[in-house]
């Protein structure tokens, strides 16, 4: 094909321009200047027919349109109507008022009232769990934080079981985005940064009820931890050597670090539950009990540990929990199926109870010694109700508890009070929720009885209820004492450790 010069193109582009020839007149064609032309063959041949029938079809789309936008404004309307009704039902998840979750329903946390909420998945169940003290300070509350725990697990075979030592590092602040911040403008700071795991194992040989940490294990340098099995033994390991490596790289751990250093028999092939450090014997003092009611005391001496053969004892009934003393360091307390608390010293020969009362008409599954106000034992029981009791009134017969609530409906299974604020309870039940509670909100204080009056849902809950933290099959809650408000909880979907904006 042969090409064609630009002046060609212009000449062309010339002879068919359109001038205008005055101010006022049309542009006219340069070739058609001579005279008008007629439409000729442009002509319409079908006249105004065509027109007609085109202004009919058009009056007929317009039709369908107007039908079509009826319709979408109909189910706009159904649709803002449904979520008019979905917004009267209650959007705050309470147990046993709110609506069940269906089988492929899962709850979502507002982030908006956490500070903090991360979750950790784990290989097995780990119905268990307590905190390593750090030496990273006290009264820590800024962001990224780390916390170290001790886990235990309860898979489905015994071999597969193990201890757990964690570190968890780089866990952020619960980022609440403002719809009107512009994304290039965020603050580096608030960022969202990857938690970091590590982990040390230590192989068991049966499943473990229950793990607790000796309080003492920063000052000291041994991180003494004791687990209670579903063999009826009990274990003591030093998890100092975990501690280290997690902070010293390159560290090997020793072949001895990963074996008991004491093992304690005397329960037989008995289960327990019961377990407990001492917090005021830095040395080591732990009492352990079993289902057939026997509580064992087991003590450090200068070169090894020694358990008392004479059990403490009073009733058949398992012994679900055990508490020592924050204020004397020979007193504690046990939890029993009986329904009974009972207050214990180590230094009776006749391994008896000083005091019991009944505490409630199911099992006591849960006790907790309050650190700031000794004389304080909150206690939860099976039947889903939890007391706070008076201890300077177990002298009478039938003391009667300082507070008593039934929200609950189904059986408490942790209950802890918050060792940097004696108001403030955690509670955990069956019904896969954890409480926090305010013991010194007054029943008639104004702003309470303001928000229940403008909320219904809220009329029959107690005006001491901070908070209800959602979290499948849980069994124990932990506050860190480090961290002001910051719990450690498990239940069957892993750990949560989270901080509510409520604390």
């Amino acid at each position: 094909m042969s090409k064609r010069s630009a002046s060609d193109d212009l000449s062309e582009l010339k002879g068919s321009s359109a001038v205008k020839t005055s101010a006022d007149s049309f542009p006219t064609n340069n070739a058609s200047v001579e005279g008008d032309i007629e439409m000729g063959e442009f002509e319409d041949p079908y006249g105004d027919e065509f027109e007609s029938d085109g202004e009919i079809i058009q009056l007929d789309e317009e039709e369908d349109e107007e039908e079509d936008e009826a319709s979408a404004s109909k189910k706009i309307e159904e649709l803002e109507n449904a979520e008019a009704e979905e917004e009267k039902e209650s959007t705050i998840y309470l147990p046993h008022r709110s609506k069940p979750l269906g089988p492929d329903e899962v709850l979502e946390a507002d982030p908006s009232v956490y500070e903090m909420l991360h979750n950790v998945n784990m290989p097995w169940p780990c119905l268990t769990v307590d905190i390593l003290p750090d030496n990273l300070g006290n009264e820590r509350r800024t962001y990224p934080a780390s916390v170290y725990v001790a886990t235990a697990t309860q898979a489905s075979r015994n071999k597969d079981n193990n201890l757990i030592a964690m570190k968890l590092s780089s866990l952020a602040k619960t980022l609440v985005k403002d719809e009107d911040d512009d994304d290039d403008e965020e603050d580096e700071d608030d960022e969202d940064v990857d938690p970091i795991m590590d982990s040390e194992t230590i192989p068991l040989k049966d499943t473990t009820n229950r793990i607790r940490v000796s309080p003492h294990a920063s000052q000291t340098g041994e991180y003494l931890t004791a687990t209670m099995s579903e063999s009826g033994e009990a274990f003591i390991y030093d998890l100092s050597s975990q501690f280290k490596a997690f902070d010293t790289p390159g560290f090997m751990i020793p072949k001895n670090a990963k074996r008991p250093i004491h093992t304690i028999r005397s329960h037989g092939n008995v289960e327990g539950y019961g377990l407990d450090w001492s917090p005021l014997v830095n040395t080591g003092a732990l009492l352990t009990g079993d289902v057939s009611g026997r509580i064992h005391l087991t003590s450090r001496t200068t070169s090894s540990w020694v358990t008392d053969k004479t059990p403490f004892f009073a009733s058949q009934s398992s012994i679900e929990d055990i508490q020592w003393s924050t204020g004397e360091s020979t007193v504690f307390a046990t939890a029993g199926c009986d329904g009974y608390v009972r207050i214990w010293d180590t230094r009776s020969k006749k391994h008896k109870p000083a005091l019991s009362t009944v505490a409630s008409k199911s099992d006591v599954n849960v006790i907790s010694w309050c650190g700031k106000i000794n004389h304080l034992l909150a206690s939860g029981h099976d039947d889903g109700t939890w007391s706070v009791w008076d201890l300077r009134n177990f002298s009478s017969q039938t003391p009667s508890p300082v507070a008593n609530y039934d929200f609950h409906k189904s059986p408490i299974t942790s209950i802890s009070f918050n060792p940097l604020d004696e108001s403030i309870i955690a509670v955990s039940s069956e019904d896969n929720t954890v409480t926090l509670w305010d013991l010194a909100v007054e029943a008639d204080d104004e702003e309470i009885s303001n928000q229940r009056k403008e909320t219904k849902e809220l009329n029959d809950i107690p005006p001491q209820l901070l908070f209800v933290h959602w979290q499948r099959d849980v069994k124990d809650v932990r506050w860190h004492k480090q961290i002001p408000g910051c719990l450690i909880s498990t239940g069957s979907d892993g750990l949560n450790i989270w901080k509510t904006i409520s604390v």
